[in-house]
Protein backbone atom coordinates (compact mmCIF):
# COMPACT_ATOMS: atom_id res chain seq x y z
CA UNK A 1 0.00 0.00 0.00
CA UNK A 2 1.30 3.60 -0.65
CA UNK A 3 2.06 6.11 1.74
CA UNK A 4 0.56 9.23 1.83
CA UNK A 5 3.60 11.59 2.24
CA UNK A 6 4.21 12.52 5.82
CA UNK A 7 4.30 16.12 4.53
CA UNK A 8 0.93 16.05 3.52
CA UNK A 9 -0.65 14.60 6.40
CA UNK A 10 -2.36 16.89 9.08
CA UNK A 11 -2.52 16.58 12.30
CA UNK A 12 -1.49 18.11 16.15
CA UNK A 13 2.20 16.71 15.35
CA UNK A 14 3.40 19.91 15.50
CA UNK A 15 2.01 21.37 19.02
CA UNK A 16 3.45 17.48 20.31
CA UNK A 17 6.88 18.48 19.05
CA UNK A 18 6.64 21.98 20.32
CA UNK A 19 5.37 20.07 23.93
CA UNK A 20 7.76 17.58 23.67
CA UNK A 21 10.38 20.91 23.42
CA UNK A 22 8.96 22.15 26.69
CA UNK A 23 8.94 19.28 28.82
CA UNK A 24 12.86 18.68 28.10
CA UNK A 25 13.37 22.36 28.63
CA UNK A 26 11.41 22.31 32.01
CA UNK A 27 13.76 19.68 33.09
CA UNK A 28 16.60 22.15 31.87
CA UNK A 29 15.24 24.48 34.07
CA UNK A 30 13.72 23.39 36.68
CA UNK A 31 17.26 22.85 38.79
CA UNK A 32 17.04 26.95 39.00
CA UNK A 33 13.51 27.14 40.72
CA UNK A 34 14.77 24.45 42.84
CA UNK A 35 17.83 25.66 44.02
CA UNK A 36 16.82 26.97 47.49
CA UNK A 37 15.25 23.56 48.26
CA UNK A 38 18.16 21.65 46.55
CA UNK A 39 20.77 23.78 49.10
CA UNK A 40 18.35 23.45 51.97
CA UNK A 41 17.43 19.74 51.61
CA UNK A 42 21.13 18.41 50.82
CA UNK A 43 23.03 21.02 51.55
CA UNK A 44 24.35 22.40 48.67
CA UNK A 45 25.72 25.90 47.94
CA UNK A 46 26.01 28.04 44.37
CA UNK A 47 28.99 26.28 42.48
CA UNK A 48 27.58 22.56 43.15
CA UNK A 49 23.87 23.97 41.85
CA UNK A 50 25.79 25.59 38.77
CA UNK A 51 27.19 22.04 38.32
CA UNK A 52 23.53 20.67 38.14
CA UNK A 53 22.40 22.64 35.70
CA UNK A 54 25.78 23.00 33.83
CA UNK A 55 26.23 19.02 33.86
CA UNK A 56 22.98 18.91 31.85
CA UNK A 57 25.19 19.99 28.46
CA UNK A 58 27.87 17.60 29.28
CA UNK A 59 26.62 14.70 26.78
CA UNK A 60 25.26 17.06 24.59
CA UNK A 61 28.60 19.07 24.15
CA UNK A 62 30.53 15.51 22.79
CA UNK A 63 26.80 14.04 21.09
CA UNK A 64 25.10 16.65 19.41
CA UNK A 65 26.55 15.27 15.65
CA UNK A 66 25.94 11.85 16.82
CA UNK A 67 22.67 12.38 17.87
CA UNK A 68 21.98 14.28 14.58
CA UNK A 69 23.55 11.03 13.02
CA UNK A 70 21.54 8.67 14.93
CA UNK A 71 18.12 10.46 14.04
CA UNK A 72 18.92 10.01 10.50
CA UNK A 73 19.39 6.40 11.05
CA UNK A 74 17.14 4.64 13.18
CA UNK A 75 14.41 7.74 12.67
CA UNK A 76 13.03 10.99 14.01
CA UNK A 77 10.13 9.49 15.56
CA UNK A 78 12.32 6.97 17.41
CA UNK A 79 14.92 9.52 18.74
CA UNK A 80 12.38 11.47 19.78
CA UNK A 81 10.51 8.77 21.65
CA UNK A 82 13.53 7.98 23.12
CA UNK A 83 14.84 11.02 24.82
CA UNK A 84 11.20 11.57 26.56
CA UNK A 85 11.89 8.64 27.65
CA UNK A 86 14.87 8.89 29.06
CA UNK A 87 14.23 11.98 30.74
CA UNK A 88 11.02 10.57 32.50
CA UNK A 89 13.32 7.60 34.18
CA UNK A 90 15.96 9.63 35.08
CA UNK A 91 13.14 12.66 36.64
CA UNK A 92 11.72 9.57 38.47
CA UNK A 93 15.18 7.99 39.45
CA UNK A 94 16.24 11.12 40.97
CA UNK A 95 13.43 11.81 42.82
CA UNK A 96 13.20 8.24 44.16
CA UNK A 97 17.19 8.03 45.75
CA UNK A 98 17.44 11.46 46.66
CA UNK A 99 21.28 12.55 46.63
CA UNK A 100 23.89 14.57 45.11
CA UNK A 101 25.59 12.20 43.69
CA UNK A 102 22.21 10.74 42.19
CA UNK A 103 21.06 14.21 40.97
CA UNK A 104 24.29 14.55 39.21
CA UNK A 105 24.37 11.36 37.13
CA UNK A 106 20.55 11.46 36.20
CA UNK A 107 20.97 14.93 35.07
CA UNK A 108 23.76 13.38 32.57
CA UNK A 109 20.81 11.01 31.21
CA UNK A 110 18.16 14.08 30.85
CA UNK A 111 20.94 15.70 29.70
CA UNK A 112 20.98 12.64 26.76
CA UNK A 113 17.16 12.83 26.87
CA UNK A 114 17.47 16.88 26.21
CA UNK A 115 19.71 16.28 23.16
CA UNK A 116 17.64 13.41 21.16
CA UNK A 117 14.31 15.55 21.81
CA UNK A 118 15.79 19.03 20.38
CA UNK A 119 17.68 17.25 17.08
CA UNK A 120 14.49 14.64 16.14
CA UNK A 121 12.21 17.72 17.10
CA UNK A 122 13.12 20.06 14.23
CA UNK A 123 13.79 17.09 11.84
CA UNK A 124 10.31 16.01 12.17
CA UNK A 125 8.79 19.43 11.42
CA UNK A 126 11.13 19.55 8.24
CA UNK A 127 9.48 16.16 7.05
CA UNK A 128 5.99 16.96 7.92
CA UNK A 129 5.64 20.74 6.38
CA UNK A 130 6.40 22.49 3.40
CA UNK A 131 6.86 25.80 2.36
CA UNK A 132 5.18 28.80 4.56
CA UNK A 133 3.91 25.85 6.83
CA UNK A 134 7.48 24.09 7.43
CA UNK A 135 8.66 27.78 8.59
CA UNK A 136 5.51 28.85 10.84
CA UNK A 137 6.45 25.54 12.51
CA UNK A 138 10.15 25.87 12.85
CA UNK A 139 9.64 29.35 14.38
CA UNK A 140 7.04 27.85 16.64
CA UNK A 141 9.60 25.46 17.29
CA UNK A 142 12.20 27.75 18.45
CA UNK A 143 9.44 29.22 21.10
CA UNK A 144 10.54 25.64 23.22
CA UNK A 145 13.21 27.04 25.82
CA UNK A 146 11.83 30.46 26.62
CA UNK A 147 8.37 28.53 27.26
CA UNK A 148 9.82 25.14 28.95
CA UNK A 149 12.04 27.84 31.76
CA UNK A 150 8.82 29.88 32.28
CA UNK A 151 7.00 26.60 32.68
CA UNK A 152 9.85 25.78 35.50
CA UNK A 153 9.64 29.16 37.24
CA UNK A 154 5.95 29.20 37.48
CA UNK A 155 4.94 25.67 38.90
CA UNK A 156 8.38 25.47 40.91
CA UNK A 157 7.17 27.44 43.65
CA UNK A 158 3.96 25.05 43.93
CA UNK A 159 5.67 22.48 45.00
CA UNK A 160 6.82 21.79 48.83
CA UNK A 161 9.77 19.52 47.87
CA UNK A 162 12.50 19.45 44.88
CA UNK A 163 11.30 15.99 44.44
CA UNK A 164 7.96 16.33 43.92
CA UNK A 165 8.89 19.00 41.20
CA UNK A 166 10.83 16.00 39.75
CA UNK A 167 7.90 13.33 39.67
CA UNK A 168 5.57 15.95 38.35
CA UNK A 169 7.84 16.88 35.48
CA UNK A 170 8.49 13.13 34.76
CA UNK A 171 4.79 12.68 34.82
CA UNK A 172 3.97 15.22 32.41
CA UNK A 173 6.30 13.94 29.87
CA UNK A 174 5.48 10.75 29.77
CA UNK A 175 2.29 12.03 29.20
CA UNK A 176 3.75 13.91 26.45
CA UNK A 177 5.28 10.28 25.08
CA UNK A 178 1.92 8.88 24.85
CA UNK A 179 0.35 10.94 22.55
CA UNK A 180 3.13 11.72 20.77
CA UNK A 181 3.28 7.86 19.81
CA UNK A 182 -0.81 8.30 19.00
CA UNK A 183 0.07 11.42 17.10
CA UNK A 184 2.91 11.70 15.17
CA UNK A 185 3.00 9.92 11.95
CA UNK A 186 5.31 6.59 12.04
CA UNK A 187 8.39 7.95 9.84
CA UNK A 188 11.17 5.97 7.77
CA UNK A 189 14.75 6.29 8.47
CA UNK A 190 16.52 8.06 5.66
CA UNK A 191 18.78 5.76 4.02
CA UNK A 192 21.73 7.65 2.74
CA UNK A 193 24.65 6.04 0.70
CA UNK A 194 27.43 5.00 2.92
CA UNK A 195 28.25 5.89 6.65
CA UNK A 196 25.94 8.36 9.55
CA UNK A 197 29.94 9.58 10.24
CA UNK A 198 30.94 10.68 6.51
CA UNK A 199 27.57 12.89 6.62
CA UNK A 200 28.97 14.22 10.36
CA UNK A 201 32.16 14.89 8.42
CA UNK A 202 30.47 16.64 5.67
CA UNK A 203 27.84 18.69 7.59
CA UNK A 204 31.13 19.98 9.79
CA UNK A 205 31.58 23.13 7.60
CA UNK A 206 33.33 26.42 8.11
CA UNK A 207 29.96 28.11 8.26
CA UNK A 208 28.07 25.37 10.54
CA UNK A 209 31.37 25.58 12.83
CA UNK A 210 31.05 29.38 13.31
CA UNK A 211 27.12 29.01 13.69
CA UNK A 212 27.72 26.48 16.63
CA UNK A 213 30.30 28.75 17.97
CA UNK A 214 28.04 31.65 18.20
CA UNK A 215 25.48 29.29 19.78
CA UNK A 216 27.67 28.45 22.51
CA UNK A 217 28.09 32.33 23.23
CA UNK A 218 24.65 32.88 23.32
CA UNK A 219 24.20 30.02 25.85
CA UNK A 220 27.14 31.09 27.97
CA UNK A 221 25.19 34.56 28.46
CA UNK A 222 22.03 33.20 28.68
CA UNK A 223 22.56 30.58 31.13
CA UNK A 224 25.15 32.75 33.10
CA UNK A 225 21.59 34.60 34.31
CA UNK A 226 19.19 31.88 34.12
CA UNK A 227 21.12 29.54 35.99
CA UNK A 228 21.07 31.76 38.98
CA UNK A 229 17.73 34.12 38.27
CA UNK A 230 15.71 33.22 40.97
CA UNK A 231 18.51 33.38 43.37
CA UNK A 232 19.56 36.87 41.81
CA UNK A 233 16.42 38.58 41.96
CA UNK A 234 15.88 37.17 45.65
CA UNK A 235 18.89 39.19 46.42
CA UNK A 236 18.66 42.19 44.78
CA UNK A 237 15.06 42.75 44.89
CA UNK A 238 14.43 41.41 48.09
CA UNK A 239 11.31 39.08 46.74
CA UNK A 240 9.71 35.50 48.34
CA UNK A 241 10.59 32.56 46.51
CA UNK A 242 7.34 32.84 45.23
CA UNK A 243 7.54 36.11 43.79
CA UNK A 244 11.28 35.43 42.29
CA UNK A 245 9.69 32.27 40.47
CA UNK A 246 6.92 34.40 38.97
CA UNK A 247 9.37 36.88 38.11
CA UNK A 248 12.03 34.60 36.48
CA UNK A 249 8.91 33.11 34.19
CA UNK A 250 8.08 36.67 32.80
CA UNK A 251 11.56 36.97 32.29
CA UNK A 252 11.69 33.78 30.26
CA UNK A 253 8.32 34.05 28.50
CA UNK A 254 9.53 37.81 26.96
CA UNK A 255 12.11 35.43 25.02
CA UNK A 256 9.25 33.85 23.33
CA UNK A 257 8.60 37.61 21.32
CA UNK A 258 12.44 37.37 20.28
CA UNK A 259 11.79 33.93 18.67
CA UNK A 260 8.96 35.32 17.04
CA UNK A 261 10.23 38.27 15.74
CA UNK A 262 13.13 36.94 14.71
CA UNK A 263 11.09 34.55 11.90
CA UNK A 264 9.12 37.81 11.05
CA UNK A 265 12.25 40.37 10.50
CA UNK A 266 13.65 37.26 8.30
CA UNK A 267 10.82 36.60 6.10
CA UNK A 268 11.13 40.82 5.53
CA UNK A 269 14.79 40.70 4.82
CA UNK A 270 16.82 41.76 7.56
CA UNK A 271 20.41 40.26 7.98
CA UNK A 272 20.72 37.21 9.90
CA UNK A 273 24.04 38.41 11.24
CA UNK A 274 23.08 41.89 11.93
CA UNK A 275 19.90 40.46 13.94
CA UNK A 276 22.02 38.23 15.84
CA UNK A 277 24.54 41.44 16.47
CA UNK A 278 22.26 43.76 17.76
CA UNK A 279 21.08 41.41 19.83
CA UNK A 280 24.37 40.42 21.19
CA UNK A 281 25.18 43.83 21.55
CA UNK A 282 21.91 44.71 23.79
CA UNK A 283 22.68 41.38 26.29
CA UNK A 284 26.02 42.60 26.79
CA UNK A 285 25.20 45.85 27.76
CA UNK A 286 22.03 44.28 29.61
CA UNK A 287 23.99 42.11 31.64
CA UNK A 288 26.82 44.02 32.30
CA UNK A 289 24.34 46.59 34.36
CA UNK A 290 22.16 43.37 35.89
CA UNK A 291 25.68 41.74 37.60
CA UNK A 292 26.72 44.89 38.45
CA UNK A 293 24.43 45.92 40.28
CA UNK A 294 24.74 50.10 40.06
CA UNK A 295 20.81 50.04 38.92
CA UNK A 296 17.82 50.09 41.06
CA UNK A 297 15.46 47.02 42.07
CA UNK A 298 13.18 48.19 39.08
CA UNK A 299 16.04 49.16 36.53
CA UNK A 300 17.47 45.39 37.11
CA UNK A 301 14.91 44.12 36.42
CA UNK A 302 14.11 45.86 32.95
CA UNK A 303 17.41 45.06 32.13
CA UNK A 304 16.58 41.53 32.72
CA UNK A 305 13.55 41.76 30.31
CA UNK A 306 15.65 43.60 27.67
CA UNK A 307 18.19 40.79 27.98
CA UNK A 308 16.27 38.13 27.57
CA UNK A 309 14.18 39.66 24.95
CA UNK A 310 16.76 40.50 22.54
CA UNK A 311 17.95 37.61 23.19
CA UNK A 312 15.11 35.49 21.71
CA UNK A 313 16.07 36.43 18.16
CA UNK A 314 19.69 34.43 18.44
CA UNK A 315 18.87 30.88 18.64
CA UNK A 316 15.42 31.32 16.39
CA UNK A 317 17.82 32.86 13.53
CA UNK A 318 20.56 30.25 13.93
CA UNK A 319 18.49 27.22 14.24
CA UNK A 320 17.14 29.28 10.78
CA UNK A 321 20.42 29.02 9.07
CA UNK A 322 21.34 25.69 10.03
CA UNK A 323 19.67 24.48 6.80
CA UNK A 324 21.99 26.74 4.99
CA UNK A 325 25.30 25.72 5.44
CA UNK A 326 24.99 22.30 4.44
CA UNK A 327 25.00 21.15 1.09
CA UNK A 328 22.28 18.10 1.47
CA UNK A 329 18.73 18.26 3.17
CA UNK A 330 20.03 14.81 4.72
CA UNK A 331 23.01 16.52 6.57
CA UNK A 332 20.46 19.09 8.27
CA UNK A 333 19.87 16.94 11.55
CA UNK A 334 23.61 16.54 11.44
CA UNK A 335 24.08 20.38 11.49
CA UNK A 336 21.06 21.00 13.78
CA UNK A 337 22.95 18.44 16.24
CA UNK A 338 26.37 20.47 15.45
CA UNK A 339 24.90 23.52 16.99
CA UNK A 340 23.40 22.25 19.99
CA UNK A 341 26.95 20.82 20.90
CA UNK A 342 27.69 24.44 20.46
CA UNK A 343 24.77 25.39 22.86
CA UNK A 344 25.84 22.78 25.21
CA UNK A 345 29.20 23.57 25.90
CA UNK A 346 27.47 27.43 26.34
CA UNK A 347 25.04 25.57 28.85
CA UNK A 348 27.72 23.75 30.39
CA UNK A 349 30.13 26.76 30.89
CA UNK A 350 27.96 29.54 31.66
CA UNK A 351 26.44 28.50 34.66
CA UNK A 352 29.68 26.56 36.16
CA UNK A 353 31.65 30.27 35.22
CA UNK A 354 29.08 32.42 37.01
CA UNK A 355 29.04 30.06 39.98
CA UNK A 356 32.76 29.97 40.82
CA UNK A 357 33.35 33.67 40.04
CA UNK A 358 30.00 34.83 42.64
CA UNK A 359 30.98 32.57 45.53
CA UNK A 360 34.56 34.23 44.86
CA UNK A 361 34.26 38.01 44.39
CA UNK A 362 30.02 38.46 44.38
CA UNK A 363 27.65 38.86 41.56
CA UNK A 364 29.32 41.71 40.08
CA UNK A 365 32.03 39.17 38.59
CA UNK A 366 29.67 38.14 36.07
CA UNK A 367 29.08 41.38 34.19
CA UNK A 368 32.40 41.33 32.73
CA UNK A 369 31.80 37.56 31.36
CA UNK A 370 28.64 38.30 30.00
CA UNK A 371 30.17 41.14 27.75
CA UNK A 372 32.96 39.38 26.81
CA UNK A 373 30.97 36.52 25.48
CA UNK A 374 28.79 38.96 23.57
CA UNK A 375 31.99 40.80 21.65
CA UNK A 376 33.28 37.45 20.60
CA UNK A 377 29.41 36.39 19.48
CA UNK A 378 29.75 39.54 17.59
CA UNK A 379 33.29 39.10 15.91
CA UNK A 380 32.01 35.19 15.24
CA UNK A 381 29.20 36.85 12.81
CA UNK A 382 31.65 39.27 11.42
CA UNK A 383 33.49 35.84 10.04
CA UNK A 384 30.28 34.04 8.74
CA UNK A 385 29.59 36.81 6.67
CA UNK A 386 32.65 36.14 4.96
CA UNK A 387 32.51 31.93 4.58
CA UNK A 388 28.30 31.39 4.68
CA UNK A 389 27.16 30.27 1.45
CA UNK A 390 24.63 32.29 -0.46
CA UNK A 391 22.67 29.78 -2.83
CA UNK A 392 19.83 32.27 -3.68
CA UNK A 393 19.11 32.87 0.34
CA UNK A 394 18.93 36.02 1.72
CA UNK A 395 22.63 37.22 2.66
CA UNK A 396 24.06 36.79 6.01
CA UNK A 397 24.72 40.56 7.00
CA UNK A 398 22.66 42.66 4.63
CA UNK A 399 19.45 40.77 4.11
CA UNK A 400 19.20 41.50 0.32
CA UNK A 401 19.24 38.32 -2.17
CA UNK A 402 22.57 37.18 -4.62
CA UNK A 403 21.99 34.65 -6.94
CA UNK A 404 25.19 32.25 -7.33
CA UNK A 405 26.28 31.60 -10.72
Amino acid sequence: MNRVPLKRRPGPAKWIILGSGIVAALHLGKVAIAAPMLQADLGIGLVQAGWLTGIFAVLGLFGGAPAGAVAVAIGHRKTLLMGLGFTAAAGITAAAVPSFDTLLATRLVEGLGFLLIVVAGPAILERLFAGAERDRALSLWSCFMPCGMALAMVIGPAFQTWQWLWWSSSALTAIIAAIAICCIPQDEPLHTQGQPFPGMRQALSRSTTLLAITFALYSLMFFALFAFLPVLLMDRMDVTYRGAGLLSALVSAVNIGGNLAAGYLMARGAGRGALIILASGLMGAAGLGIFTGVFGPVATLMLCLLFSAVGGLIPATLLASAPLSVREATLVPVAVGILMQGSNLGQLLGPIIVGGLTAAHGWGAAGPVVLLAALAACIAVLLLSAVFPSNGQTLWLSGRIRRTS
